[in-house]
């Protein structure tokens, strides 16, 4: 499915100067059936209470599941559009980083469906979430 040769700092290149980058999301590992990327738990994607805000987890989620879609799209003719997007956060973070998997549900020519677990330092669950993208074709 995602061609494991790709360098992911081609990824990471690509998201310079948009909310990815701001958050300090960085992409470490593609494979076959995956993309991995973490994520800081630091100042700017903690809530209040100094715990991982939902929020960024959800942008990490997003994220991983638009890369893999536009990985597997031809970007000149079609666009990944993100659909809907739930998350169940199961446990608290403090600091250090988390880090996002994403694998695919479902592949069709209209919709993909995401799967993206993210884990703490320590591998444990911290966030599920599923991501539907719609594939969009570009106006000529």
């Amino acid at each position: 499915m995602f061609d494991p040769t790709t360098d992911p700092d081609v990824l990471n290149r690509v998201h310079q100067n948009t909310m990815i980058s701001h958050l300090g999301i960085e992409v470490t590992a593609i494979g076959e059936d995956y993309i991995t990327a973490r994520m800081p738990v630091a100042d700017h994607t903690k809530q209040p209470m100094g715990l991982l805000h939902g929020g960024a987890s959800v942008a990490l989620a997003e994220s991983l599941g638009s890369m893999a879609s536009a990985l597997l799209l031809d970007l000149t003719r079609f666009a990944p559009v993100g659909l809907e997007i739930n998350a169940n956060h199961i446990r608290s973070v403090t600091d250090g980083y988390v880090y996002g998997t994403v694998r695919p549900i479902h592949i069709g020519q209209r919709t993909h469906v995401w799967e993206i677990r993210i884990v703490d330092d320590r591998d444990r669950l911290v966030c599920v979430s599923r991501l539907t993208v719609m594939v969009v074709p570009r106006s000529s």
